[in-house]
């Protein structure tokens, strides 16, 4: 089983998702319900959205119970080192050596509008295992990228 790594807030996140799904249920069988009472269900659709509604929480609830239990919960304050690694913050030099920053983070804590990038994205893959002063090549839809790393902190 491949753990799942994320940051604290990325876990409390997944788990009150899971929470709000877990609630969502007995009100979508109480809905169910009261489409059946409603008679014919061949042409019933509010029957037929609600059992399509059950049918996507149910998936819902499945992908994050096994997000949480694969969860490896991975506290940035504690990790030092010269490299790159999940939950670093990396400032980067771009090819106008403008600085960027960006915090390698779990998928489900990701928001690229904050600085912060999935591990599984291209500049999150191009940068883990680098250190400072290594040059690091992304392909993106408009072409290729060049940043140099600048700075590495754990915070």
């Amino acid at each position: 089983m491949q753990k799942v790594p994320m940051l604290a807030e990325g876990y409390e996140k997944l788990t009150a998702d899971l929470k709000a799904f877990r609630a969502e249920r007995p009100l979508i069988v109480d809905a169910i319900e009261e489409a059946r009472a409603h008679g014919d269900l061949s042409e019933n659709a509010e029957y037929h959205a609600a059992k399509e509604r059950q049918g996507q929480v149910e998936a819902q609830i499945a992908d994050l119970e096994d997000k949480v239990s694969r969860a490896q919960i991975i506290d940035p304050a504690s990790l030092s080192g010269d490299r790159v690694v999940f939950g670093a913050t990396v400032t980067v030099l771009d090819e106008d050596d403008k600085p960027l920053k960006y915090q390698i983070v779990g998928q489900a804590e990701s928001d690229a509008k904050v600085g912060r990038v999935s591990y599984e994205s291209p500049l999150a893959r191009a940068l883990i295992g680098k250190s400072v002063g290594d040059e690091v090549e992304v392909t993106v839809p408009s072409g290729e990228k060049f940043y140099l790393v600048d700075k590495i902190e754990f915070i």
